[in-house]
């Protein structure tokens, strides 16, 4: 389908690029919770004597970081691309919503992305933002009074948890010496795995009743042009 006027923009490419990039990071979630489980297990291990030879427990140890590096590689590469594709997406929603006729709209294409960047006020400007994209583009005539849909609030429920999280992860990596407190950062980090696959999976509704509710505008205000 392909919409492009003066004004409206056209997000079909983006769209499908956005929803390629989070079935890539689903993926990697999944691979990371594999490996989190052998990691937990090698801990485990360490921690019940299993190992006879040390040169195998050293050896296992080595092959278990050097995956987990490669994952953790693969992750920050993913999340970094899909990132920006993620904020250009959003950038674009909000520019086309406003160009369906929503007025008033409290916040611009820039800023709907540039709150995601601004400490403390990242906690519920991106939300809010969102929630004013979700009901102009269902009803731009009157934004204002649209209901939201129950989806958005779990979307912003898991985008905080899994931020949790992660910044939980990092604090606790930093400190952990012992093998029990590197199994609970283990489980912690499986936690933010499972909590960034519901995440990915409530974001691909987002964005796609999003843009199924701009394109049924537009397409509306075409039909309604042409009579």
């Amino acid at each position: 389908m392909s919409i492009e006027k003066a004004g409206f923009k056209n997000s079909d490419s983006l769209t499908k690029w956005v929803k390629w990039f989070i079935y890539i990071q689903i993926l990697v979630a999944v691979i990371s919770l594999i490996s989190g489980n052998m990691e937990l297990q090698l801990l485990s291990n360490y921690e019940n004597g299993i190992y006879t030879s040390q040169a195998q427990a050293v050896a296992d140890g080595e092959a278990n970081d050097a995956r987990q590096g490669l994952i953790a590689i693969a992750y920050t590469v993913v999340f970094i691309i899909s990132g920006i594709i993620i904020l250009k997406w959003i950038y674009r929603a909000n520019y086309n919503a406003q160009q369906l006729g929503a007025k008033d709209m409290q916040f611009t294409p820039g800023w709907s992305v540039g709150w995601y960047f601004i400490p403390i006020f990242t906690l519920w400007k991106p939300y809010q933002a969102m929630k004013e994209i979700w009901k102009a583009s269902a009803n731009s005539d009157n934004w204002s009074n649209e209901k939201v849909g129950s989806i958005l609030p779990w979307w912003w429920f898991f985008w905080l948890a899994n931020n949790f999280l992660g910044q939980a992860v990092l604090r606790m990596s930093l400190r952990a010496e012992e093998i029990s407190e590197l199994k609970n950062v283990n489980i912690v980090y499986q936690a933010s795995d499972i909590a960034s696959i519901i995440l990915a999976f409530v974001t691909l509704s987002l964005v796609n009743s999003i843009y199924q509710s701009q394109i049924a505008h537009e397409l509306g205000k075409d039909i309604l042009s042409l009579k």
